[in-house]
């Protein structure tokens, strides 16, 4: 079941509007809604530190003919932005991995906005990685925690990234990339396109663009307005590994593959799609299910800072979630009614 073909999945035109539409798979249509929900489980995965505001990560998941997917849209996204996320999920399950074109995937560690003299043991956890991407712009915290928690990363592994999720103004981005120091880059520094453009303009760091990115109808203006120097993609919210992969050979700019908070099913969608892009030259950020203290399988563990694509097909014993996993009903019937109206936008976007 696994396709080799690379097309067909993709958002078409990236200068329009309409990345979701068009046909949504190579072949045999859009799954019935009642088939993805008879195999799903909604779980509650718990995490060792609060990261994205979090110290549970609610997702579902479900089994297809090619595997496992995921649909872990966060809460407060519309049920739009969350039919990208079912896609990814369905392609996952339904079409299986693209072709790799390397057999490992360099990651980073990812060091949530933890006090300084925690950075280590959170750098333990993802054993042999040479980079780490490190929480800014935390509400609550000051630009001195900031400096001090990136200190501390710098003292255990070679190169620091950093990702303050679009939360400082222009002149707090100028000041803080500043103030940080050297940096691989930072990463969503403002909210947007032009704000992102302007710092570029004013720092010798590079700037990276995620929000920008995955939330936006032309991911592509990024590109066209000179306002960012590496491109960060994640499977779900881009709709699939195969849209992934296609935005990664159209950007033009170095790309870095990310997680989205995922389960170890999300994780296996990511790795297998940064397995499959081209030129992929930096580390990816699909380390996080080192934050989860407990998972709907064996995680991912990285041997001297990568990994090696993994496959979880539908029969495998590998992933069935422990009771003390499962949601609440009443956070199971929510979930489970979000999916239908997310296979609706589908639905009317195959129309």
């Amino acid at each position: 079941m696994h396709d080799g073909d690379r097309g067909g999945w993709g958002r078409g035109d990236w200068g329009r509007g309409d990345w979701f539409g068009g046909e949504l798979f190579t072949r045999g249509g859009l799954p019935d809604v009642e088939g993805l929900l008879a195999t799903a489980y909604v779980v509650r995965l718990p995490m060792h530190t609060r990261f994205r505001g979090l110290r549970e990560r609610e997702t579902m998941i479900f089994a297809g003919p090619a595997g496992w997917g995921e649909f872990g849209p966060f809460v407060e996204y519309g049920d739009e932005e969350a039919a990208a996320w079912l896609r990814a999920g369905i392609e996952a399950a339904y079409l299986g991995p693209p072709p790799p074109v390397r057999a490992e995937v360099e990651i980073n560690a990812t060091v949530p906005a933890v006090p300084a003299d925690e950075v280590a043991a959170v750098l333990a956890r993802y054993p042999g990685a040479r980079t780490a991407k490190v929480k800014v712009a935390e509400p609550g915290q000051t630009l001195a925690d900031d400096v001090e928690r990136v200190a501390a990363a710098r003292e255990v592994v070679d190169r620091v990234r950093v990702d303050a999720n679009g939360k400082w103004t222009v002149a707090e981005a100028i000041a803080a990339i500043a103030a940080i120091g050297d940096l691989e880059y930072a990463e969503q520094p403002c909210a947007t396109v032009e704000e992102l453009a302007e710092v570029r303009r004013e720092v010798d760091v590079p700037i990276a663009a995620d929000e920008s990115i995955r939330k936006a109808s032309d991911p592509l203006r990024v590109v066209a307005a000179e306002a960012a120097d590496i491109a960060v993609v994640k499977v779900a919210p881009m709709g699939g590994m195969r849209s992934t992969v296609a935005l990664a050979d159209a950007v033009g700019l170095p790309v870095v593959v990310s997680s989205a908070l995922d389960s170890v099913v999300g994780i296996a969608a990511g790795v297998a799609a940064a397995a499959a892009v081209g030129g992929l030259e930096r580390a990816c950020g699909l380390g996080t299910g080192s934050l989860f203290a407990d998972d709907v399988g064996p995680g991912f563990t990285p041997v001297h800072g990568r990994l090696t694509p993994r496959w979880f097909d539908a029969d495998s014993t590998l992933i069935r979630p422990a009771d003390r996993l499962l949601a609440p009903v009443e956070r199971d019937r929510w979930w489970r009614a979000r999916l239908r109206r997310a296979h609706a936008v589908l639905v009317r976007e195959g129309a």
